[in-house]
C-alpha cells in the first residue's frame, strides 16, 4: 500500500520584478499589534452582544449580521469600514447604553488606522 499524499510547503512563482524580499507569513506589525487587535475586536464582539436585547429587531438584526464579518484581520476589517460605522451608528442611537460599543469601534478604527 503506498500513501499518495503529497506535502508541499510554500510555493512562490516569480515572473520579472524587483526587489522581490519574499513571503509575508502574517508576521509583518509584530504580534503586539496582532494581540491588540484581536482584543479589540473580542470586546466589539462581547460589547455588540451585551447591547442586542436594547435594540429595535431590525436593529438587532443589522448588528447580528455583522458579528461574523468581525474578525482580527486588518485588510477584511477595513473593507468592512461601512459595517463598523453602521453598528457605531445603531450604538449611539440607543444612547448611554450604547456608548461602549461606540467608543469600542473608535478604539477598532484607530488600530486599523494605526497599522497602515
Amino acid at each position: 500500500m503506498s500513501d499518495a499524499s503529497n506535502y508541499y510547503g510554500p510555493v512562490v512563482n516569480m515572473n520579472g520584478g524587483r526587489q522581490n524580499i519574499g513571503i509575508n507569513h502574517g508576521t509583518v506589525g509584530g504580534p503586539a499589534q496582532d494581540a491588540e487587535l484581536r482584543a479589540a475586536v473580542e470586546d466589539l464582539t462581547r460589547l455588540l452582544r451585551e447591547l442586542r436585547p436594547h435594540l429595535a429587531p431590525d436593529q438587532a438584526r443589522t448588528v447580528q449580521g455583522t458579528l461574523p464579518e468581525l474578525t482580527a484581520d486588518r485588510g477584511a476589517l477595513r473593507e468592512r469600514g461601512l459595517a463598523l460605522a453602521s453598528v457605531a451608528q445603531i450604538a449611539a442611537t440607543v444612547g448611554e447604553v450604547g456608548r461602549p460599543v461606540v467608543e469600542a469601534v473608535g478604539r477598532l478604527v484607530t488600530l486599523l488606522g494605526a497599522g497602515s
